[in-house]
């Protein structure tokens, strides 16, 4: 079973002098002599380092007093996410997992073996509580399987759990004016990596700033790709929001491809655009319905408890569940499938080798600023045709048409913020405010079908049906509301947009 740990440290260059007496530091009422613990790490990756490459480290550890299986993801700089498995002799399952978006086929080995001699220190407040452990690391770091083998000193000052991280910065001072610098590495393993490397191995390229349309399209659908694999081990955790955001990247990639159409060949992008629709329907299996539950209960929430009759959240709730797939063991399989690595494989292939088409070379602010204006024309006509129409099931599908288009105009205006500035920005504002007006109007379409399904059922059960009218009623207003709102809104957003 594993268990995570937000990590937050700080690394410095170590002298011969070790660890500055940080007795006095503000706050620090004492400083523990807690003795010498000897750690013995090795580090798994594939053979091309892909873990290294995105600054993500799994280890198998003995000594000291977190014996066992650690993986880190970087969540900031000094910060970082470790999850924990008890010790055995393979790289266990559930971590395995949470790396396989990176990893894919290929196979996890041992790489790099760190000892270190770790003196330590706990820095203590007055009534004894750790805030931070200050350590001295003398490392030995060896290459498996090659004959290369470095030492170093280091410095490493950890926050204890729960404690303010105002402590390390008031730790930073006094260690720079004794004159400790920080590392230049993130990590050990970064440092050992860096320097057993085979002298002829090459060094990935550093990223060119965008110059072509081309390079603009590419850059927006590398941060897409980028994202799914980034929030793949979330997603699998069950963190807060990370299937969402991952259905939003499958969507800015699918917007893009159709949009900058004349920058990227369609008879490559456009089968993956549709195993991308795949990949966005499971992770949305049951996201729709737990928004639309969330708004029923919200607007019951609001409801005097004399517009209560009958039963109403305990047939909510029976609906609602009535209508989840219970989707959890299912995504996952999804991600453990064949299908969904292929998709990544074929995104890979995308970036590294991009089927780009004539425009691709032309200035961005000619080519991004074309295929943006033609988003917001169709946009335009769209909403247009259903301002013309009367208040009825036409209206609302014309409405959630014209908010299709504007998602896909705001994610058009997003990535080509980049190349054309505050134009650009100004439409993406414009389009989220748009896309929200669009959306709310949408979701009580989408309510007022749930309602009447919810009274009738309650009617079949021998129960009032009167608060779903109530709500019904509301949710009618509201998207009244919404629909009186949208004219001038509209004007305004044709008024600022220069694109």
């Amino acid at each position: 079973m594993a268990d995570t740990k937000r990590e937050i440290e700080r690394k410095y260059e170590s002298s011969e002098s070790g660890l500055p007496d940080l007795t006095g530091v503000a706050g620090v009422a004492a400083v523990i002599d807690k003795g010498v613990a000897h750690l013995d790490a090795t580090y798994y990756d594939t053979h091309d380092e892909r873990l290294a490459a995105s600054s993500i480290t799994l280890r198998r550890r003995t000594g000291g007093s977190d014996a066992g299986w650690h993986l880190k993801f970087p969540v900031a700089p000094g910060v970082r996410d470790e999850i924990r498995a008890p010790l055995s002799d393979t790289v266990p399952r559930t971590l395995a997992a949470l790396v396989r978006s990176r990893v894919r086929d290929a196979e996890l080995l041992p790489l790099v073996r760190l000892r270190s001699d770790r003196d330590v220190r706990h820095l203590v407040d007055a009534d004894g509580t750790l805030l931070a452990e200050a350590s001295v690391d003398a490392v030995r770091a060896e290459r498996l399987g090659a004959d290369t083998e470095v030492q170093w000193t280091e410095i490493e000052v950890e926050l204890a759990d729960g404690a303010d991280p105002a402590v390390l910065d008031k730790i930073d001072k006094r260690l720079r004016r004794a004159g400790v610098r920080p590392s230049g590495s993130a990590s050990k393993l970064a440092r050992a990596l860096a320097e057993t490397a085979p002298k002829k191995k090459r060094r990935p390229k550093p990223a060119k700033a965008p110059v072509t349309a081309g390079d603009h399209v590419l850059a927006y659908v590398r941060a897409q790709r980028d994202a799914i694999v980034a929030l793949d081990p979330a997603v699998r955790r069950d963190e807060y929001d990370s299937v969402h955001r991952m259905r939003v990247a499958t969507r800015r990639m699918r917007s893009a491809f159709r949009s900058f159409r004349k920058v990227l060949d369609r008879t490559v992008t456009d089968p993956i655009g549709e195993e991308l629709k795949w990949l966005a329907g499971e992770l949305g299996v049951d996201r729709d319905q737990e928004v639309l539950t969330e708004r029923l209960t919200a607007a019951l929430d609001e409801l005097p408890r004399t517009l209560l009759a009958g039963p109403v959240r305990t047939r909510l709730r029976t609906w609602s569940h009535a209508r989840s797939s219970g989707s959890r063991r299912r995504l996952i399989a999804v991600l453990d499938g064949k299908r969904y690595l292929e998709l990544l494989t074929a995104l890979d292939a995308l970036v590294a080798d991009p089927p780009l088409l004539k425009a691709a070379a032309g200035q961005p602010e000619k080519t991004v600023a074309k295929a943006v204006g033609k988003d917001f024309a169709a946009l335009a006509g769209l909403i247009e045709q259903a301002l013309t129409l009367p208040p009825s099931q036409d209206r609302d599908l014309a409405l959630h048409e014209a908010r299709k288009k504007a998602k896909r105009t705001r994610y058009s205006a997003e990535a080509a913020v980049p190349a054309l500035g505050d134009p650009a920005r100004t439409l993406l504002k414009s389009m989220k405010a748009l896309q929200g007006l669009l959306g709310d109007h949408q979701d009580s379409v989408m309510a007022r079908e749930a309602l009447r399904e919810l009274a009738r059922q309650a009617q079949a059960a021998g129960e009032s049906s009167f608060t779903y009218g109530v709500l019904y009623g509301r949710e009618e207003r509201r998207a009244a509301d919404d629909e009186a709102r949208l004219p001038a809104a509209w004007t305004a957003i044709k008024e600022t947009t220069t694109v």
